[in-house]
């Protein structure tokens, strides 16, 4: 493949409101890093209302972004992007994913990619033979997935699966967007995620317990869905959701910040959120809940905080020095610029797209 620059279409939940989903981040870092990089992008994204209440970018200066009601008008005013683009990626999630696969590998002319962004979720829910966004049938027809999820898993994926080429594609960080700000800090600790039944036994754990033992210090917790029914400690502020650009301001506004893992993510590891990669790239300091391959990314005690419980929460809160607590912030800040910033995981993408081109047109020689 030559070094020209690539047309890429991307069919994903959402890159114009992050309410509610971690998926509209991902893809504006992944392709705000792609266009600095001199490629192409057209994001298409289903029309749906819980959305459109809560758009937060509608309009991108780095791609092209086009919205369709349903797959009949995708199908009529889109089939030409699609079939000329260099590589086509189908996110998971996507309202009637496995139809919109099943159509774009007719007939697209480039690679395709199935971009699992959800990736513990989604092999549970093929195990139990629910196919909403994706099919067992469909995976070997994608070129490549693309797996939120790295580690001994992507092996499983083409063992198991039949996937051609199974390659991991973390979140990253745009790093205009994230970055150290002069310190105001307001809660001592603070969480950011959308409510999840696996994970509110972990927030209680590591957040909520610690707050009732400090009560002189105080907390927050952000996103939305949480339960009316939950009672919250008088000094643990509760926001509903923050607008992306509001993320930078509030992690520096924090002396260390909470990061908790799904459980089907935690079980499979190797599945860091854009969240933990966010505040690290702001230097906040960072405690977060314990899963394998974790050491991979951070490391523990140097980069990155472990706790199992709210008694080693509470010793990191009381005991750790300042100076030792705002190293351990710029050591994983520098952690991510070397490895997790938007334009690094373009590079990977742009890398595994030739990697597969390369692989293809060996094979047809070889055949032919």
């Amino acid at each position: 493949m030559t070094e020209r620059s690539l047309n890429i279409v991307v069919l994903g939940l959402s890159i114009t409101s992050s309410w509610g989903n971690g998926h509209a981040t991902t893809y504006r870092s992944l392709l705000h890093g792609l266009h600095a990089l001199g490629h192409h992008s057209l994001f298409l994204e289903r029309d749906v209302p819980w959305y459109a209440d809560n758009r937060d970018q509608a309009e991108l200066g780095y791609a092209r972004v086009a919205l369709y009601r349903d797959v009949s008008e995708l199908k009529r005013r889109y089939a030409e992007a699609v079939r000329q683009a260099d590589l086509v990626i189908v996110g998971s999630y996507v309202p009637d994913g496995v139809e919109i696969g099943q159509w774009v590998g007719r007939i697209a002319k480039g690679l395709t990619a199935f971009y699992d962004i959800d990736t513990p979720i989604t092999l549970a829910a093929l195990r139990a033979n629910r196919e909403t966004y994706i099919s067992r049938a469909l995976i070997p027809r994608y070129g490549l997935y693309l797996s939120f999820t790295g580690g001994p898993v992507l092996e499983l994926i083409e063992r198991d699966f039949g996937a051609p080429r199974a390659r991991a594609l973390y979140c990253a960080v745009d790093t205009a967007l994230y970055r150290p700000e002069p310190p105001t800090a307001r809660w001592e600790l603070a969480y950011m995620g959308t409510y999840s039944e696996d994970r509110q036994p972990s927030l209680d754990r590591l957040l909520i317990q610690p707050a009732r033992h400090a009560r002189d210090k105080r907390f927050a917790v952000v996103g939305p869905q949480y339960p009316e029914t939950l009672v919250w400690p008088s000094n643990v502020e509760r926001v509903d959701h923050l607008a992306p650009h509001e993320h930078c301001a509030f992690y520096n506004r924090q002396r260390f910040t909470l990061n908790i893992t799904r459980a089907h993510m935690r079980a499979l590891g190797y599945s860091p959120s854009v969240r933990l990669f966010e505040a690290a790239a702001c230097g906040v300091p960072i405690i977060s809940d314990v899963w394998p391959g974790l050491d991979t990314l951070f490391i523990p005690g140097e980069e990155i905080l472990l706790a199992d419980s709210s008694a080693e929460v509470l010793a990191y809160l009381h005991d750790l020095p300042d100076r030792e607590r705002e190293a351990l912030g710029r050591r994983a800040r520098q952690r991510i610029l070397r490895n997790h910033t938007s334009r690094q995981r373009a590079r990977e993408l742009v890398r595994y797209v030739r990697e597969a081109r390369a692989d293809s047109a060996l094979t047809s020689t070889v055949e032919a």
